[in-house]
């Protein structure tokens, strides 16, 4: 974005973004082709929230935990058939402190934390559903994607997380514009936001990445979200993003 300040070390790459599109691109469709002769990259799956924590409650009180396991067991299912090995964090919602989720990561080459989102109480509108007081939005919707300047790797977060949003446009998922009301942007065109105080993303020894799926507050986005074919072709998006980050590195200049 021009005239958007970004953080040092970080400028380099969204400036050769173009270039750097072309190759994910070419490598998402060289991917789903062969099988890496290479070790396989470890991915860190964190599910957002649970135990006391049930975060957000959707439009028809739904708690976003829920969506996030559910959603989480599909890209975990999605990266191990593209032969990625796969950590859990939090599948079972038994981790209450976020400091604990990087620790259980550790040893892994990516951490992504799945999350749905909502929005302030002042957008909220109350209806009924099955007899039962709720609320909804209907002014945001769509997929945001998280990362820290004061993670230990920010390039590689934000490279993966560029490749990531990139691919869900692709897949033809459109990102919240929303985020820009609180956040700088890292790489708005594909829904890439800094939140550097967020503790999964800074408490870490390796590259992360929070991914917001969806507005589970808007009542059709709920209901897209929780829909089995669209869930995934997202996932299908996610780890074809995160597939490219990884295998596909910026040259590094000779020193000579």
């Amino acid at each position: 974005m021009p005239g958007m300040a970004f953080p040092l070390g970080l400028a380099t790459w969204r400036d050769n973004w173009p270039m750097t599109f072309k190759n994910v691109f070419i490598f998402a469709l060289f991917f789903r082709l062969t099988v890496a002769i290479a070790a396989p990259p470890l991915i860190a799956v964190d599910v957002g929230h649970g135990g006391l924590d049930g975060g957000a409650t959707s439009a028809r009180g739904r708690p976003e935990f829920a969506f996030n396991q559910e959603f989480a067991g599909i890209l975990a299912g999605v990266l191990r058939e593209r032969g990625q090995a796969v950590r859990e964090i939090n599948f079972a919602g038994d981790i209450g402190s976020l400091i604990a989720r990087p620790v259980q990561a550790a040893g892994s080459d990516f951490f992504i934390s799945i999350h749905h989102d909502s929005i302030g109480e002042s957008w909220l509108k109350p209806w009924i559903w099955e007899g039962a007081e709720q609320t909804y939005t209907e002014v945001k919707r769509g997929y945001g994607i998280f990362v820290s300047a004061q993670n230990p790797d920010p390039e590689t977060s934000l490279r993966c997380a560029s490749s990531i949003g990139a691919m869900m446009r692709r897949a033809g998922f459109a990102p919240s514009t929303w985020h820009g009301r609180k956040h700088l942007a890292a790489d708005a065109e594909n829904g890439v936001w800094y939140y550097d105080n967020l503790v999964v993303l800074y408490r870490t020894t390796l590259p992360a990445v929070l991914f917001e799926a969806g507005v589970i507050k808007h009542r059709d986005e709920e209901l897209e979200l929780a829909d089995p074919e669209r869930q995934a072709r997202m996932a299908d998006a996610l780890a074809t993003g995160i597939a490219a980050c990884l295998f596909v590195r910026p040259k590094v200049a000779s020193a000579e």
